[in-house]
Parts: C-alpha cells; structure tokens; sequence
C-alpha cells in the first residue's frame, strides 16, 4: 500500500516556468519539473496539473521519461519503509481514483520486484498493477525476487 498520509499531504510543483488559465484551472509546468506530495516526487520534463467541475485533480507528466517514487506503508525488516518507484514516457495521476497511469515504456519498480510493458495501471490504494504489452512481441516482463531478499 502506498504510504497513506501522503494522500493528506499538499501537492507541491517546481519548476523553471509554469502558465496558469483560470477559467479552466489548468497549470502548465515545463521545464525540470518537480511534483511532490509526502514521499511522492515525480520527475519530468512537462507537467500538466488540473481540476475538474468535482475539483477533483489530475495530474499529466510527459518527459523522457518521467519517473516516480514513494514510500509504501508496508515496512522493510529494519523498519524503514519500502519504496515503489517507475518511470514511463506519460504518467497520469488521478488522485480522485487513486490511479497512476504509466505508458510508453513504462515501468514499476517494487522492492526489487519489476513489471513493465507498454501500459501499466497502479492503484495506489491498492497497489493493485495491471499491463498491457507492447507493439511487436505484445508481451508484458514481470521479475520476481525471492522472499528472503530485501527483507520482505
């Protein structure tokens, strides 16, 4: 499970230029960006963060690629939390559903434990993954490391 109180945190965005359109509230971030909620931090190089007629918000990252990181509530043998990290060429976060959406490229990295494909949908509630293979070969990898390594 992704670390809960992250949800309850701001989020907060750097980045070397940024235009906001109020009527439609939407932001657009270029340039080294920088997105953080908690122990979430997401990388890239263009971000679009906006809210709907609900105010519920989402958040579009484009680079090349845009990666993340955050702490899990779930914690390592020496009490530290573990991490789950990725990276994509698109990453759209919905805060709302609690959905992270990664393509092109993408992939999700747990404790050692990776999947990738051309699409992955994470639940970060959940941590419930889903993927999609890519053109060609059409197929998804999924490596699992064994329970004595990491401290899982």
């Amino acid at each position: 499970m992704a670390a809960e109180a992250d949800r309850k945190q701001p989020v907060e965005i750097e980045a070397d230029s940024a235009s906001f359109v109020q009527e439609n509230k939407r932001t657009e971030f270029s340039g080294n960006v920088l997105v953080t909620q908690g122990s979430l931090k997401i990388t890239a190089a263009n971000v679009i963060a906006e809210r709907n007629d609900k105010d519920e918000q989402f958040i579009t990252a484009t680079g090349t690629p845009v990666r993340f990181q955050q702490n899990l509530d779930d914690k390592r043998d020496d009490g530290t939390p573990q991490l789950v990290k990725g990276h994509a060429q698109k990453i759209v976060f919905d805060h709302a559903k609690s959905t992270v959406i990664l393509s092109g490229n993408a992939m999700i990295d747990r404790e050692g434990d990776t999947v990738s494909g051309s699409t992955i949908s994470y639940n970060t509630k959940t941590s419930v993954y889903t993927v999609k293979g890519g053109k060609g070969s059409g197929r998804v990898s999924v490596v699992l490391q064994p329970s004595t390594v990491g401290g899982k």
